[in-house]
């Protein structure tokens, strides 16, 4: 029969809501009296009732993470760091999948607020205006989007393709195409912004095709115009774009990268095992999640009523911390000099990755994000 309660305060000579207060509220127990009481509650076995905790705490000890698509290589290390970071601070994390469709987002939101303590919502579909609305019924911490007055953990992606399209210049390409993401993505908009602002400044040419889904198929479907467009290098709005988009040169007969330069943005798996191996943007996705959950948990808020919404949360600290983490470039084998250029296959010294390719993924809480305008999405 699983040991109950009672059985620890009876072991460890203590009363009932002593034992309680151990597991709900350690910072209220003496020191001395708390590890005596886990102790006897590792002998005997027990393991407090999370449903009844919740009723006297006000807290799930669970995390809703929503993300947009679970079947993109992007997200499996986010969610498994995300995961390790909630279990070592004895939390449990709920994922949900919303197909890349906004709709199912604010119902996933809606449905999880009652069940969880607070809710990462990664690369977001949702209106700015949106997201802060469903901010009031449950805390969220933002993944991959920006949202004035809310807590967020984004990437530098402009960092990258500012980087990237340095890379491309130094191999004398002036001809670039930019395969745009999904429309409503903060991501797909910084990386528009950076990349154009980038090859002006190298005095270069750069075609926006797209949006497009983000996905093999996406980047795949723009072979045909990249070939009509006539340019020598392409940056995508993530590997998986890239991988598509050169399988479907390849049916086309162009060769990369001796036709067409290709450039990705995530650094998955599958980057280091294409043919050729893919140049692209390395973005810390494992070190977001950890801090997404940190950022989410700093706080230690006044036990709330379940059901929530703002007004329950007396108490409630909430941060509104944005942190930004810093990209770097991989050069491999998918970007080399522009046809007739004459450039060697270095590119020389203006082929190196530029001076924003900082070598350094770890999260700075001392690194701000520079506000967006409110509702700035695409």
């Amino acid at each position: 029969m699983p040991a109950t309660i009672r059985d620890v305060a009876r072991a460890s000579g203590v009363h009932i809501s002593t034992v309680s207060r151990t597991f709900s509220a350690p910072h209220l127990v003496n020191p001395d009296t708390r590890v005596r009481v886990l102790a006897c509650a590792e002998d005997l076995g027990y393991r407090p009732n999370r449903a009844a905790r919740a009723l006297i705490t006000g807290r799930t000890h669970n995390i809703g993470l929503i993300i947009a698509d679970i079947a993109n290589p992007f997200f499996p290390p986010l969610i498994k760091a995300a995961e390790g970071q909630a279990r070592h601070r004895d939390y449990h994390v709920f994922v949900a999948d919303t197909n890349e469709d906004a709709a199912a987002e604010e119902e996933l939101v809606h449905a999880l607020a009652k069940q969880v303590d607070g809710v990462l919502l990664c690369s977001p579909r949702m209106s700015n205006a949106l997201i802060e609305q469903v901010s009031r019924e449950v805390p969220v911490v933002v993944i991959n989007r920006q949202v004035a007055g809310l807590p967020c953990v984004v990437m530098d992606v402009g960092q990258g393709a500012r980087s990237a399209i340095e890379h491309l210049l130094g191999l004398g390409h002036r001809r670039i195409a930019l395969l745009g993401g999904p429309r409503g993505s903060w991501t797909n908009r910084e990386i528009r912004r950076a990349a154009g602002a980038a090859a002006r400044s190298g005095g270069a040419e750069l075609t926006v095709l797209g949006p497009n889904p983000p996905t093999e198929t996406g980047g795949g479907a723009q072979a045909e115009q990249v070939r009509r467009s006539g340019v020598t290098a392409v940056l995508a709005y993530n590997d998986l774009m890239a991988i598509g988009l050169i399988e479907g040169l390849d049916q086309l007969g162009l060769r990369v990268p001796q036709d067409v330069s290709v450039v990705g943005i995530d650094d998955i798996a599958l980057s280091r095992l294409t043919r050729p191996k893919l140049t692209t943007v390395a973005t810390p996705t494992a070190a977001a999640g950890r801090t997404a959950v940190d950022m989410l948990l700093q706080h230690d808020p006044e036990p709330r009523p379940r059901g929530g919404g703002r007004a329950a949360a007396v108490g409630d600290r909430r941060t509104t911390a944005q942190v930004m983490l810093q990209t770097e470039l991989v050069i491999r084998d998918s970007t080399g000099p522009a046809p007739g250029s004459g450039r060697t296959r270095s590119g020389g010294p203006s082929a190196d990755p530029g001076p924003h390719a900082v070598r350094n993924s770890a999260a700075r809480w001392a690194s701000p994000v520079t506000p967006s305008p409110p509702n700035a999405e695409e």
